[in-house]
């Protein structure tokens, strides 16, 4: 068992109303090993200049853990095999849309991994199709989908 911790920072500006709906949704994400990243909603969630488009979202973050994850254990399974892997690349793509139970979420996330091998030992277009169905099937996050979601709030 582990446990993952992230410490999310919001505040608001000084002189913004907040009631009337028209406040920065820029805030950071904080992480144990020293790392702070930008955070914002997403613009197509709520319009700028109330989100900051440079910044990442929930929603590309969700789609980032999940490339991440996969890569991460297709690099372990071809390590294990004696693959030679050089580069990995994936131009994920995740899309909103409304679920069956009329909500929106992000319903499909395409990984669209591009790997580059080397040595005398390369495998075939059908083991590299293997090896990502594998790296899918063993994917903590990916498993974790449907994870129960626990809020306590402080105070």
């Amino acid at each position: 068992m582990a446990e993952y911790t992230a410490t999310i920072q919001w505040c608001r500006h000084e002189g913004e109303a907040f009631s009337d709906n028209r406040y920065s949704r820029a805030h950071e994400w904080l992480f144990d090993g020293g790392v702070t990243v930008p955070a914002s909603a997403s613009p197509h969630i709520v319009p700028l200049p109330y989100s900051v488009a440079e910044n990442v979202d929930p929603e590309e973050a969700f789609v980032a853990s999940l490339s991440s994850c996969h890569m991460l254990v297709f690099l372990g399974i071809a390590a294990k095999r004696r693959y030679v892997v050089d580069r990995y690349e994936d131009e994920a793509i995740g899309v909103m849309a409304e679920n069956e139970a009329g909500k929106l979420a992000v319903t499909r996330v395409t990984l669209r991994p591009r790997v580059v091998f080397s040595g005398d030992r390369r495998p075939s277009p059908e083991q590299i199709e293997k090896l990502h169905h594998l790296a899918h099937e063993e994917c903590f996050i990916a498993s974790s989908v449907l994870t129960e979601v626990v809020t306590e709030p402080r105070f």
